[in-house]
């Protein structure tokens, strides 16, 4: 951590997952953005849409910090007239998913063992050509990264994942 902006250089630095309600207004991401741009942080992943309730966003904010500027970070999002509720989540209290397409090159000799691990994987081919397949997974971090690792070695064409998608385990609220 650099100590002259609290701006995150280490890998080992812990990750965060946030959830904040918004009225669904222009300008709201932006100032948003702005409380962890002051601070030094970067956003890894976002995640913004319509909430249930009409006129509300939700947005999911995945940051790398240390618990105590994060802490800062939603205190300070709480006091921004357009946001209705910021909280971290917990780890195991909450359900998450993100979503990856994978396009990777599939020979004659290939598709069988790919076809083999999308099944493992629980994933789904979307598309296939004659030199491609197109595969959809879900699921958390570590799976996608799983996945990610073992079709590196069919040669990944082209690939996006979604920012995290998070919700609070039970009746809990997010």
């Amino acid at each position: 951590m650099n100590a002259t902006n609290g701006a995150i250089t280490a890998k080992t630095t812990p990750s965060h997952t946030i959830s904040v309600l918004v009225h669904n207004r222009p300008g709201v991401l932006s100032r948003i953005a702005q409380v962890f741009a002051r601070r030094g942080f970067n956003i890894d992943s976002l995640v913004v849409s319509e909430a249930h309730q009409e006129g509300f966003s939700r947005m999911t904010i995945v940051s790398l910090g240390e618990p105590e500027a994060l802490d800062q970070i939603i205190k300070q999002l709480n006091k921004l007239v357009d946001v209705v509720r910021a909280a971290e989540h917990v780890s195991g209290e909450s359900v998450e998913r993100e979503l990856a397409l994978i396009k990777v090159t599939a020979t004659p000799d290939t598709r069988t063992e790919l076809l083999q691990i999308i099944d493992v994987f629980r994933a789904k081919t979307v598309d296939i050509s004659d030199d491609s397949l197109t595969i959809e997974v879900t699921g958390d971090s570590s799976k996608l990264d799983a996945m990610e690792e073992m079709l590196g070695k069919f040669g990944i064409i082209e690939m996006i994942r979604s920012g995290k998608l998070i919700i609070a385990r039970g009746s809990l609220v997010t």
